[in-house]
């Protein structure tokens, strides 16, 4: 099972102590998200997706934060587009298994 969303949304960074650049998933997507979590999630709530901004595509996993879920950004990917904190960008995601 597999979903496809698009959302735009403002990349952030977490200064915890493993630092990380985030988008978050609105409200609406993540509802949508919820429909089909318990089958493509494994493990933690974590869900495998293909996300896509711009040109670059990559497979990574988002989890959740506080009811809603994250997105991570790796460096690469940030290179790649030119993208800043406070940067607003589409994000699309294909939700579920990846490969």
């Amino acid at each position: 099972m597999s979903m496809n969303i698009e959302f735009s949304g403002e990349l952030w960074f977490w200064r915890g102590p493993a630092p990380w650049h985030f988008i978050t998933v609105p409200d609406e997507e993540c509802q949508d998200v919820e429909a089909i979590a318990a089958s493509v999630s494994y493990g933690w709530g974590m869900i495998p997706v293909t996300a896509q901004i711009r040109e670059t595509r990559w497979q990574t996993s988002m989890f959740p934060k506080d009811g809603r879920y994250l997105v991570p950004v790796k460096a690469g990917v940030r290179k790649a587009e030119g993208l800043d904190v406070g940067d607003i960008v589409t994000v699309r995601l294909t939700v579920g298994p990846c490969g």
